[in-house]
């Protein structure tokens, strides 16, 4: 595989920092600390009109028809300023409308979301508790899913269960949305679903497809854990050059200095095992074990950056002022989405398993 960006990676990637560094300060974060329902409006909207949001869209709903690994390396920059926005729940429920949709289901859900004008979200039944009764004039949706990102400021939500892919409106009949508080004081939901009646219309794709919105869902889970880990490591790195203890730095100091080095290993783990399984999927191979790697360094280094990043600031670690904590919310976060490591390896071994000896 080639580990070198294309040059619309890169250039996505700056723009996307440069954007989150001038509207996602530290002020603008400390204000929707106290609003856990609301995102970023401000960031959302100039991330729409700039193009961000489109970019990695296909054409068919008015994107510029980039893909997978620019969709990674946008959510990288959003992880590196920790920002407040839907853009990996997005942007899989978008790419899964334009690759599954009818061109009515395109035009009526995924060409307004792509520019950014409403807001759609994924909800992934990982513990099949939704089931999907066949009727006469469709199916019927039963069932609860917890921590739906973005739930309670969703347009429209993807329903991906074992029995297929839906597409449902917060105001549906029977369709209930709660918020719920999580670890980073983002905004998630429960989403309760009474016997929701759902036409072909809205019905998106079959079980197959599920899988593929969930690698998607996973891998930029991933990315954007990638950025937060990156970013913990230089903020972590550049204090323990600053923080002057017994006369020197405390960098300087072998325990010290073994910590960092231990999370630098990780962090080229996470990254080097995302991008493997982003590679994987762009070019359309099986990556659900590439995917299922991935996503267990994310969680098992992710755990370890985000202590250390705790550990070597000391008090200021766990100061609710000061912005490192963010930081440590946001890897925890990332670390049991979609699967946590002990979760992941047992599927990983499950599959390595069933392969004939």
């Amino acid at each position: 595989m080639d580990f070198t960006t294309t040059e619309a990676q890169r250039d996505l990637a700056a723009l996307t920092r440069d954007i989150v560094a001038r509207y996602s300060t530290d002020d603008v974060q400390r204000q929707l600390d106290s609003r856990p329902d609301e995102i970023d409006r401000a960031l959302w909207k100039v991330l729409g009109t700039s193009g961000v949001l489109s970019a990695a869209t296909p054409n068919s709903v008015g994107g510029d028809g980039f893909g997978v690994l620019e969709a990674a390396s946008i959510a990288v920059e959003l992880g590196r300023g920790i920002a407040a926005v839907p853009y990996v729940a997005h942007w899989t429920a978008v790419s899964a409308i334009a690759r599954f949709g009818t061109d009515e289901q395109r035009h009526e859900w995924a060409a307004p979301a792509a520019l950014g004008s409403s807001i759609l979200t994924v909800a992934l039944d990982e513990d099949d508790t939704v089931s999907a009764r066949e009727t006469a004039t469709g199916w019927t949706l039963s069932g609860t899913m917890t921590c739906v990102d973005s739930a309670p400021i969703a347009d429209g939500i993807v329903v991906a269960t074992i029995d297929g892919v839906y597409l449902l409106r917060p105001s549906d009949p029977g369709v209930a949305v709660t918020s719920q508080h999580g670890v980073d004081n983002r905004s998630i939901g429960e989403l309760e679903l009474t016997s929701v009646a759902v036409d072909s219309v809205r019905r998106l794709a079959d079980s197959a497809a599920a899988q593929q919105v969930r690698a998607w869902l996973t891998l930029l889970t991933c990315a954007y854990q990638v950025g937060v880990l990156e970013e913990s490591l230089a903020v972590t790195a550049n204090y323990a050059r600053e923080r002057v203890q017994f006369g020197k730095p405390i960098g300087s100091f072998q325990a010290v200095a073994q910590r960092l080095a231990d999370a630098y290993i990780d962090v080229k783990g996470a990254r080097l095992t995302m991008w493997k399984a982003a590679w994987a999927v762009s070019a359309g191979r099986d990556a659900d074990d590439d995917v299922a790697v991935a996503k267990f360094w994310a969680a098992d280094a992710g755990h370890r950056v985000a202590h250390t990043l705790v550990h070597v600031h000391g008090g200021v670690g766990l100061d609710r002022d000061h912005p490192v904590h963010r930081y440590f919310l946001a890897a925890k976060r990332a670390e049991f989405a979609y699967g946590a490591a002990t979760s992941t390896l047992r599927r990983l071994g499950a599959a390595l398993a069933a392969v004939p000896a």
